[in-house]
């Protein structure tokens, strides 16, 4: 039922701006940018339900913190790169929001990359 919200939200924001596109063409990029961020304060909402999941998977199981931090750095990094790529992409800044999105994934890399070697040193530790 969330979805269907998120979605009739999004085509009322597509519409409104296509009318708006033909009267004031500025006007269609705040359009997306406010129902972008309308979205995206809605899905901020759901975080609280997955930290207390997360909060309960680590209880269950012996995990490090770091590594459920990691986990979280790694979801939030790809949400707000693909949220600021695509509104750049609609404001027409492509270029941008590429570089936005290259960026993204290289940060991602650089965060797991203690949680890889961790993984290395644990193989390296059965192998030997």
């Amino acid at each position: 039922m969330e979805m269907i919200k998120v979605a009739i939200l999004g085509m009322a924001g597509i519409l409104l701006g296509i009318f708006l596109k033909g009267v004031k063409p500025e006007y269609s990029i705040y359009i997306s940018l406010g129902v972008s961020l309308c979205i995206f304060t809605y899905a901020i909402g759901k975080l609280e339900y997955l930290f207390d999941s997360v909060n309960q998977l680590q209880e269950y199981l012996p995990i490090s913190t770091s590594y459920l931090t990691t986990l979280l750095k790694m979801i939030g990094i790809t949400y707000i790169g693909q949220f600021t790529s695509g509104i750049c992409k609609d404001a027409g800044y492509g270029s941008i929001g590429n570089q936005i999105e290259v960026f993204s994934k290289l940060y991602i890399m650089v965060i797991s990359m203690p949680v890889l070697l961790a993984v290395m040193e644990t193989i390296h530790g059965f192998l030997s």
